[in-house]
């Protein structure tokens, strides 16, 4: 299994701070799913660099966003995400902005979504390490039942 974190951040891009959302959800992966392979980007936001990583991540079973997804000019993770999926997966998104509320009455401003291009799933957490963390713990267990079901091997 091959999961993309691609970090959506001006001034991580930049290099005026570290990304320390991307290495969070890698962490938390690769304690949770034994030989993950994962590879991290970081790109502005900017909805053409975001596709850009996108294309950049074409063989990943799964990308997911970190950042750009709340309610300033600049978050345009969503809509880059809407640009590149097939279909839209609500339940996922739903999911774990439910579970953040219970942390966090900011949540609601999250407008992040998940969805599917072919077989391919991408989901878009916020940009907080608390934020991801939990939402990484969240998706982990679900990672490999995804790939089954995108791979048509149904519930088992």
């Amino acid at each position: 299994m091959t999961v993309s974190v691609v970090t959506v951040s001006d001034r991580a891009s930049r290099g005026e701070y570290p990304d320390l959302s991307g290495p969070e959800i890698e962490g938390i992966l690769r304690d949770a799913v034994p030989g993950i392979e994962v590879e991290r980007r970081i790109v502005p936001d900017e909805e053409e660099a975001i596709l850009a990583a996108f294309r950049a991540s074409e063989g990943a079973d799964w990308i997911l966003t970190t950042g750009g997804t709340g309610p300033s000019p600049r978050d345009v993770t969503p809509e880059a995400t809407r640009r590149w999926i097939d279909r839209e997966l609500p339940g996922i998104a739903e999911a774990l902005r439910a579970e953040s509320y219970k942390e966090t009455p900011n949540a609601v401003f999250s407008r992040g979504i998940a969805g599917m291009r072919g077989r391919q799933y991408v989901v878009n957490f916020p940009g907080s390490v608390k934020a991801v963390r939990l939402c990484a713990s969240i998706l982990a267990p679900l990672l490999e039942h995804g790939i089954r079901m995108a791979s048509g091997e149904g519930h088992g």
